[in-house]
């Protein structure tokens, strides 16, 4: 019998005997794709026991449920076309198998830990912000006196949880190392700019001087002395505009919700900084739409007001990662939360890549997309000349 064979067989009898614990197919074929790794539990739903898949990728996970058979077939398909490895996890051992040579090998260990097998869909996930006596976040308004998350903030903490997931990976995908210095651009009541800077100082245990930066004075103020509150000494908000800022050397800089050009703004500090990473949510895309100078074959579509607005969004940002690109960066533009939760939900990140860009080619990729929508101007373009 093959070894994968051995091993289907070995995760089809756990299945069958009620001593699965888990399975976890990992080290990814093609480097270049996104999902890291995929997570194989069981769960009881209304409809019956069921194979849950969580699949994890740098900026989201997502979950699909299988029967049994299907869930084994799912398995075998992972195994064949996207990874080298799995581990099955049972009651009494831990079964490896890695697809990496003619044959393949397998390997059993008695298990490491005995524990309860659950199969509860909805069990309590591990918060990456704790929120057991945080001080910052009852102090913010997201939690109420007694430590619990109030109801009309529960978006508001998911969207924190998630930012700083991404950050999170970000920083890892970067390869930076403690100290780190952050900037955090028009940080507004800093919700999560405490996150960030709680997650990297006290669960990374990154040594980190973060500073955020917010025009109106009095809710710098009211920030700082939150910050006294939490103990989080080396961070600090100070009055200003983006364009204020001296940037300096800054390894981390973000822009969140920056309304139009404020945002090019941002990432031209986080550019000539040198910055390991760049963090970007942006508002408003003003300047592009003014310049569109739509074509005749376009017009049919873009007449209609709505249409030609999300046109520009999806052409400024566009421009924006190529820009960056062109600098050296690794880019990314996605949704990093659910529009239910926020409409401002579109986000580039960058991480600086040791790789030497092909300017030639991206400048002329720029050239063609201003060329085709009738762009003279980009703000972010024009300023890096």
């Amino acid at each position: 019998m093959k070894s994968i064979e051995r091993f289907f067989s070995e995760l089809e009898t756990s299945l069958n005997n009620s001593t699965f614990r888990k399975l976890v197919v990992s080290n990814k074929k093609n480097k270049d794709q996104d999902i890291i790794k995929v997570s194989i539990r069981i769960v009881e739903l209304k409809n019956g026991t069921r194979l849950s898949f969580n699949y994890r990728y740098r900026e989201k996970d997502i979950e699909k449920n299988f029967s049994f058979s299907n869930g084994i077939k799912e398995a075998g398909s992972l195994l064949k076309e996207m990874f080298y490895d799995a581990t099955l996890f049972t009651v009494k051992e831990e079964i490896y198998f890695t697809g990496k040579g003619k044959k393949g090998k397998i390997t059993t260990v008695p298990a490491s830990l005995e524990r309860k097998i659950s199969k509860e869909h909805n069990r309590a996930k591990k918060r990456l912000i704790d929120i057991e006596g945080n001080i910052y976040l009852k102090e913010l308004g997201i939690l109420d006196g007694k430590f619990k998350i109030k109801k009309n903030m529960q978006d508001k903490y998911r969207q924190i949880e998630k930012f700083v997931e991404i950050a999170d990976s970000l920083i890892k995908e970067s390869g930076l190392k403690s100290p780190l210095k952050i900037a955090d651009m028009g940080c507004g009541k800093g919700y999560l700019t405490f996150a960030l800077y709680d997650h990297i100082n006290n669960t990374l245990s990154i040594d980190v001087e973060m500073e955020g930066v917010e025009l109106r004075k009095e809710i710098v103020d009211s920030c700082n002395e939150v910050a006294k509150k939490a103990r989080f000494d080396k961070l600090v908000f100070k009055q200003g505009t983006i364009n204020d800022f001296e940037t300096g050397s800054v390894d981390i800089l973000i822009a969140l919700h920056a309304c139009d050009t404020a945002t090019d703004d941002a990432i031209i500090k986080g550019i000539k900084s040198n910055s390991g990473i760049i963090i970007c949510a942006p508002c408003c895309h003003k300047q592009v739409r003014k310049e569109m100078d739509i074509t005749k074959e376009l017009m049919p579509v873009l007449k209609h007001g709505i249409l030609a607005e999300r046109g520009s969004e999806i052409l400024t940002d566009g421009i924006r990662a190529l820009i960056l690109e062109l600098h050296g960066y690794k880019t990314k533009v996605f949704e990093f939360i659910s529009s239910h939760h926020t409409a401002k939900n579109i986000m580039i990140t960058a991480v600086k890549s040791e790789r030497t860009p092909d300017k030639e080619k991206i400048m002329e990729e720029i050239a063609l997309i201003k060329n085709f929508f009738g762009i003279k101007f980009h703000y972010l373009e024009e300023y890096l000349r």
